[in-house]
Formats: structure tokens, C-alpha cells, sequence
């Protein structure tokens, strides 16, 4: 493993630990000192624009089917209680469509079969989970940027909102991704891992690969995407669901 992936998680790990102290300690008013939040957000923003300028359009390093993981563990929500998802999978997700929406010209709903006939790429790479393991595995999956091109984004669209069946911690999940990184060739939605359709565990019946960011980035369980101007007013305004409970930064590239 590379020394910058670790380098990566412990940065952002040690800012987790290191706000959950300044709360602890009784000095959670930092943490909502106007100063301080910008700080830490122009300490992110620096990372990002490094990190692009560095890497540029590289792609994340592909393995052969040899050096796949015999196990891939699955992480977050390992299943999905809401009713209208039991009966999407109870029926084979065959009447299941993901919605594409926001600031788009042509909003768009489109069924497993229609995100199967797009053009596929199928990539092994390695996942890397900000908890400190990871694990290699084969997706499959329409480019995201194929998507985007159909439904047509409007000038002011700035990022995308992934929006998720489950619920963690009785909450909704979500993630979000600049067009940089929706862009990226690597970036698809997956319906298939190791040459078979999403489990449940996996994110059924479609999940985001971002293959240069972090593993809490790559969304399960994609019911909805939200091109938008900015993530203010969306959910906790942070960008996702472990960056507005603070525990990650929302920038997670490797």
C-alpha cells in the first residue's frame, strides 16, 4: 500500500480525532468559530487543487483478475430496511429506476436495463477504506460521464448528490462528487462486482466507483443523482453523510 493512501487516511482520520477532542475537552467553540471552519476548509481546498494538480487526469492503478482479493468485505449498510427498496428486490430490481435530475436539460429515469445498454467498462482496482484496510475487486458499470452527456448539465451545475435507499444511524445516506472527479473515466456506476450482478451488501442494485478517492465515497445503494450549484441546503450542507456528522473530510482523493 502507498505511502500516500496512508498518509491520506491518517490526515484525515487525526482531523476526526482531533475535532472529537476539542469537544471533549470543552472547546467545541472552536469548532464553530467562523475563523477556525474557514481554515480548515482552505486547508481541504488545498489538498484538492495539490492532489489534481499532481495526479491531473492519471487513473487509478488496474490489477489483473489474479491479484483480486478472494474476500471483499463490506462495509456501512449491509442491507436495506425500507419498504419500497424490499420490493424493488424482491422483483429482481426489475422495475427499479435511477433518476437523474436537478440542474440537467433533460431529467432522466433509466432502469437497469437502459444503464446495461450503455457503453460498459469493467476496471479492477483497489478499494481503499479510510478505517485502514482494502481490497481489490472487479466492477462493471456504465461511465457516469455517458449519463451526464444524455441528461445535459446546465451552465451553473457544479456537483453531483448521490442520494441512497438506506438509512445509517437512522439518518439518510448520501455523497457528493465535484465534475472533475464525475467526469474522470474511471468514474462509473457499477451494477456488477466480479462478474455478477450487486449483492446487497455491495450496494445492490447500483453503486458509485470513484476510483481516486477514499472508500466512503464510493455511495451504495444509488437511487437518485442531483446535479446542483453548491451543497449548502442539502442534508447537513457538508457534502455527504460522514462529512456532516464530521468525522471526514469531504475531499477524500488518494
Amino acid at each position: 500500500m502507498s505511502k500516500l493512501i496512508l498518509s491520506r487516511r491518517r490526515l484525515i482520520q487525526a482531523g476526526a480525532v482531533g475535532a472529537g477532542g476539542l469537544l471533549l475537552s470543552g472547546c467545541d467553540r472552536l469548532t464553530r468559530d467562523p475563523k477556525v471552519l474557514d481554515f480548515l476548509g482552505q486547508a481541504e481546498d488545498l489538498h484538492r487543487v495539490t492532489q489534481r494538480g499532481l495526479a491531473g487526469d492519471a487513473l487509478a492503478r488496474e490489477f489483473s483478475e489474479s491479484q483480486m482479493s478472494p474476500t471483499f468485505r463490506a462495509n456501512g449498510s449491509l442491507a436495506v430496511a425500507d419498504p419500497v427498496y424490499r420490493t424493488h428486490f424482491a422483483q429482481g430490481f426489475s422495475r427499479w429506476a435511477l433518476r437523474v435530475d436537478g440542474l440537467v436539460t433533460h431529467p432522466l429515469m433509466l432502469p437497469l436495463t437502459a444503464l446495461k445498454q450503455f457503453p460498459q467498462r469493467t476496471q479492477i482496482t483497489r478499494h481503499d477504506c479510510v478505517e485502514g484496510w482494502s481490497a481489490i475487486g472487479k466492477w462493471t458499470g456504465p461511465r457516469l460521464a455517458a449519463l451526464l452527456d444524455l441528461a445535459r448539465l446546465r451552465p451553473e451545475a457544479r456537483y453531483l448528490v448521490f442520494h441512497c435507499a438506506d438509512l445509517y444511524g437512522g439518518r439518510p445516506y448520501y455523497e457528493s462528487i465535484d465534475l472533475v472527479d464525475a467526469f474522470h473515466p474511471q468514474t462509473i456506476l457499477a451494477w456488477a462486482m466480479n462478474g455478477q450482478p450487486l449483492e446487497e451488501q455491495h450496494g445492490a442494485p447500483l453503486r458509485l466507483r470513484v476510483e481516486r478517492q477514499l472508500g466512503y465515497k464510493h455511495a451504495k445503494f444509488v437511487t437518485r443523482i442531483e446535479a446542483v450549484a453548491a451543497l449548502a441546503g442539502i442534508y447537513g450542507g457538508k457534502g455527504g453523510y460522514w462529512e456532516d456528522n464530521g468525522r471526514y473530510a469531504w475531499y477524500a482523493g488518494i
